[in-house]
């Protein structure tokens, strides 16, 4: 009889009054605890992952952790997957991982020691792994950049696979970015055709932390502009028909909101493996916070109009709702 009744009561309201609406959850940002910033996200066996800075005091930049979530919405800590204690050459300053598979090896690429010249030990490594969450080993014994070229710090590398199977290296500091054509083993790189092995590919207002993916067959460039410490840090993309470029910048995607966070910059991007749904991960610092080591990494959504180019991101506070990969 009581069944009767709440069948009779839904049917007569056109909806039931006694089913309660359960919440939609959400990431809530940052996506997980912990000062950390410069994440690279990507999608590894129908898992997303994120692997970032630990940000901190250069001393103290001696590894790094990574996250790993089904859903985008509750996130697994994985810790020091990378250490120094495995990098003879590196010694502080462990920055801005980027990540990639190859013949079922992981490949892990990151900047150490901040170096100032070519004269300094450091410059940017790679780690090698069975294993998405590690741990990583020193994959040459030494760095695989470790000088200036074309004024470009060695840091914030990110490896870029072409539509072509070619793996590029993109990476640079101090307001210069490069693009290097990496042999197919990883150990070094093939000369361009004027003998280089590395072009300037510098847009506008570039600073640091390049990203690139395509996208119906075009090429987006993605970089931090502003100064990492303050609230103006923010992010900047162009799109050309080629990961050479030339690169023109469109505009800024990704910027503070005074009532959410400041310095929201130096991010990647996740696009899900069976919609078209797009994310961007970034870092940026709470309201409450003035130390410039006190980043978080969040995520929301990346939309495009109808030519193509990258709308405003709204940064927010709730982040983004699960979508799990099936």
């Amino acid at each position: 009889m009581k069944r009767i009744l709440i069948l009779l009561a839904c049917s007569a309201f056109g909806t039931c009054l006694f089913a309660q609406k359960k919440p939609v959850k959400t990431s809530g940002n940052p996506i997980f605890q912990g000062w950390y910033a410069d994440p690279e996200a990507i999608v590894f066996d129908n898992k997303f992952w994120v692997y970032p800075t630990y940000s901190a005091k250069y001393e103290e930049q001696v590894f790094m952790d990574a996250f790993s979530s089904s859903d985008l919405v509750t996130w697994k800590k994985h810790e020091h997957v990378l250490d120094t204690a495995n990098f003879k050459w590196a010694k502080k300053a462990v920055w801005a991982p980027s990540i990639t598979k190859k013949d079922n090896k992981y490949y892990l690429f990151f900047g150490a020691n901040d170096i100032q010249s070519d004269q300094e030990t450091g410059g940017i490594g790679i780690g090698v792994s069975d294993k998405p969450e590690g741990p990583f080993k020193d994959y040459l014994g030494k760095p695989l950049i470790d000088k200036f070229y074309n004024g470009a710090q060695p840091i914030d590398q990110f490896i870029f696979k072409d539509k072509d199977g070619q793996y590029y290296l993109i990476y640079g500091g101090w307001g210069h970015c490069n693009i290097g054509k990496m042999k197919p083993d990883f150990t070094g790189f093939i000369p361009f055709e004027d003998g280089k092995l590395f072009k300037e590919i510098t847009p506008q207002g570039y600073v640091e932390g390049p990203y690139m993916f395509i996208r119906n067959g075009k090429y987006y460039f993605m970089w931090s502009e502003g100064g990492w410490t303050g609230p103006d840090y923010s992010v900047a993309y162009a799109v050309a028909d080629s990961p050479m470029g030339p690169f023109k910048r469109v505009d800024k995607i990704l910027k503070q909101d005074p009532k959410v966070a400041t310095g929201a910059g130096h991010h990647s991007v996740i696009k899900h493996p069976q919609t078209d749904d797009y994310y961007i991960v970034y870092h940026r610092r709470p309201l409450s916070e003035s130390n410039g080591n006190h980043r978080v990494t969040c995520i929301d959504k990346m939309e495009f109009d109808a030519n193509g180019l990258i709308k405003p991101v709204q940064i927010t506070f709730e982040g983004v709702k699960s979508n799990p990969i099936k």
